[in-house]
């Protein structure tokens, strides 16, 4: 079980993450989650959303350069130490996680180095993974609307 993450590769410059999120609410695409990096010249923008082919069409006619990841997204209590819990699991078991960010609540996305394996892994720990439904379901419960 896995969700999309979009990746916007950008020149690091003002404005340009203010220029990708107006293409997602001209489309009509809500962001759930999001990371913003840069290597000084250049910067990588993620993004967890609920539409991602909506998210994704909207920026290629933009003519941005983007890709489609699949991710791990998990629930997690809210309780210290869960986090390390659960990346221990997986650095038990050689797998690196590569990135990871926060979510709404303590929704975390990961990606690792094997994400078959970690989903694998995660499926026998007691934490929730989310999928792509799962996410436009919850956009779709805060508006009023079906998904």
């Amino acid at each position: 079980m896995t969700v999309s993450q979009i990746s916007v590769f950008a020149n690091s410059r003002p404005g340009h993450l203010g220029r990708v999120l107006a293409l997602f609410e001209e489309a009509g695409v809500s962001v759930r989650g999001f990371s913003a990096s840069d290597t000084g010249e250049y910067g990588i923008l993620r993004f967890v959303v609920d539409k991602p082919d909506v998210a994704l069409a909207a920026l290629k006619d933009a003519g941005c350069a983007c890709t489609e990841t699949p991710v791990l997204c998990l629930k997690l209590e809210d309780t210290p130490g869960e986090l390390s819990r659960v990346v221990g699991v997986l650095g038990r078991c050689g797998i690196n996680v590569v990135y990871c960010y926060s979510m709404i609540s303590t929704y975390i996305v990961l990606a690792t180095t094997d994400i078959e394996q970690a989903r694998a892994l995660l499926a026998e720990e007691p934490v929730e993974m989310i999928c792509q439904a799962d996410i436009a379901r919850y956009v779709a419960a805060r508006d009023g609307k079906e998904a």
